[in-house]
């Protein structure tokens, strides 16, 4: 029974390097190909870190979508064929550029309109003009009101 574990084992320690070369093993792509690569990684969003194209992300979602990407190019797909596959695959959250279409309008409007609707609103209360002016000075009659009650208090 021991001896039948160690032999396992040691299939297992002989067999690791073998696996791990293969799962790093990644496409290659002429250098003109590779940097039209590159420049499609930056156009596509990690869809773990979300924030990060897959070119910038180091997750491993991202290195498999680099070797999709690296796959469709050698396969003579454009870079138009491969960013339908993918939002094909993974919708349309995978473009770091969302599209301009009406199911997107609301998106790419909205800044716009908060922006026209704060100027016209800061438009608005700078230049109302008000609406009753107070004047600080008497007219003539209180003045003398004022006048005539200093006297008497005076006497």
């Amino acid at each position: 029974m021991l001896r039948r574990f160690v032999a396992t084992c040691l299939l297992f320690v002989w067999l690791m390097p073998a696996a791990s070369t293969s799962a790093l093993a990644q496409t290659t792509l002429s250098p003109e190909m590779e940097v039209r690569a590159k420049a499609l990684f930056l156009q596509l969003r990690c869809v773990v870190c979300q924030n990060q194209s897959i070119g910038d992300s180091d997750a491993d979602v991202a290195k498999d979508l680099r070797e999709i990407v690296r796959e469709q190019m050698l396969a003579g797909k454009t870079d138009d064929d491969i960013r339908n596959f993918l939002v094909a695959r993974y919708g349309e959250f995978i473009l770091l550029k969302p599209v301009f279409a009406w199911h997107t309008a609301v998106l790419w409007l909205t800044p716009i309109l908060l922006l026209l609707v704060g100027g016209v609103l800061a438009w608005r209360a700078t230049s109302r003009s008000p609406k009753s002016v107070k004047s600080d000075a008497l007219s003539k009659q209180d003045e003398n009101e004022l006048q005539e009650i200093l006297r008497q208090h005076r006497d």
